[in-house]
């Protein structure tokens, strides 16, 4: 049976082991990073029908990569808001060049 994690800090060392190929993470960024490319063009030119790419754009890059790259379940299967908010966490730490410093904090190779 899965930890019941309670908080997103409890979790995001759970979420780091998770994605702890180099790889598994730069999908995630990237599909998570499309995503984000896709809403903008929603908002600049209106084209609302968009906003049905941003979903499968973002998971589909990274349920590739843990079914292919990390071979384990996605989070979001589990903790489906926990999960999407850590996505967004790497992105952030990913982009300030913390990724490393959070690696290292919790033990993740």
């Amino acid at each position: 049976m899965a930890k019941a994690y309670r908080t997103l800090d409890e979790f995001w060392p759970f979420y780091l082991r998770e994605h702890s190929k180099p790889l598994t993470m730069g999908l995630h960024v990237a599909g998570s990073l499309l995503s984000l490319a896709v809403l903008v063009v929603c908002a600049f030119f209106g084209a609302w029908w968009w906003l049905l790419l941003a979903l499968p754009v973002g998971y589909g890059f990274a349920w590739f990569a843990h079914f292919v790259v990390q071979h384990n379940r996605p989070a979001t299967f589990t903790y489906p808001w926990m999960s999407f908010v850590s996505d967004w966490r790497l992105v952030w730490v990913t982009l300030t060049g913390r990724l490393g410093h959070e690696r290292r904090r919790f033990g993740v190779a």
